[in-house]
This record gives C-alpha cells, structure tokens and sequence, in this order.
C-alpha cells in the first residue's frame, strides 16, 4: 500500500520539527492550522520571520540581539553601567529584563572557546561588580572561575545569582519570581 504524502506540507511538518520544544504531533497541528484554518497567519509569521532574520543581528557591545550596531541597553545612557551580568544567550536577557530586578547591563558568553578576552576586558573598564546569570552547572561553574581569573587584576567584585535556579534549567524555563529571588539574593563568588 502506498504511505499518503504531501511534499510541502512534510516540508512544514519538518522545519517546525526543527524548532526547540515541538515535536511531531505540535508541528503538525502548527502546520495544519496555517495552510489549511489561517493563511493569513502563515503568511504574517513568513513575513516576521523574514524581516527578524535580515535585521536582526548581534550588538557590538555585548553579543545581544539588536536591529542597531549597540542594542537599546548599551546605548541607554540611564543604565547602571557599573554592573555587568554575564549570561549565557539573548534569551537570559529577554528573561532577567521580564524580572524587572536588574538595571545593569550584559554580556553574553556562549561557551570559553567562544570568549573573546580582549573584548571582555574592554568590557569591564568601568564596572564595579560583575554578576555570573548562569544556570549551575559543571560547565558553568567552570567558566565562572576562568573568567574570574582572566580578570583578576581589575578591582571588581564577583557574584552570581542565588540558588533557586534549578540545575540544567535554561534561564527562560525559570518563572519569574524564582528569578527575581535569584537576583536580589546573588552572592559573593
């Protein structure tokens, strides 16, 4: 018996697949309602996704997700300038801004191979206190000591956020209230 396909639809069903948190019978309810309930809808997110993907690009400054060279957060002369909190992804600063706890700036690093030490020194020229914003982990726990290392010759106080923050849960899996408990009760590294 011949297995019923339709190419573009298993296309779509596919590239939603491939998006974090969906599975296949998400991306295919997904799928459905945009070509067969709600065009309109299909046609406006193509459009978002389009125009979010050619404008949107890395800040200079600190590796957020910005339309501009500097995002809205470095450029905003009414941050206190004098915190840093080091993060792992765009996405933890979306979540630590929804807190409404921190007035700080960032900068994200992704993994050490990806720190660029001179830019991070840049960074901290003015800074007072950075703050480590990282799910605990191993991992973290060990790029907390070498980025400390790395700047242990500038006067700066290290902290990191409290404990409330399960292990091996992403910054956004975290609901606000236990993140803005984090914050406020960050400690000394």
């Amino acid at each position: 018996m011949k297995k019923y396909k339709i190419e573009a639809f298993e296309n779509l069903v596919s590239a939603f697949e491939d998006m974090p948190s969906i599975g296949k019978k998400t991306a295919i309810k997904m799928a459905y309602h945009l070509v067969m309930v709600d065009s309109f809808s299909a046609m406006k997110l193509a459009h978002a996704i389009e125009e979010g993907v050619n404008s949107i690009r890395r800040c200079k400054k600190c590796h957020n997700m910005s339309e501009d060279e500097l995002c809205s957060i470095c450029a905003d002369e009414y941050r206190d300038h004098s915190k840093l909190c080091i993060v792992q992804s765009a996405k933890d600063i979306i979540t630590i801004e929804d807190s409404g706890q921190y007035n700080g700036v960032y900068y994200i690093v992704t993994e050490l191979k990806d720190l660029d030490e001179y830019h991070l020194r840049d960074m901290v020229k003015n800074v007072e206190e950075i703050i480590f914003a990282f799910p605990p982990s191993l991992a973290t726990d060990t790029m907390i000591l070498y980025i400390e290392d790395k700047l242990k010759d500038y006067n700066l106080i290290f902290t990191k956020i409290a404990q409330g923050v399960p292990t091996g849960v992403e910054l956004d899996n975290v609901d606000v209230l236990s993140l803005s408990k984090a914050l406020e009760d960050r400690v000394r590294v």
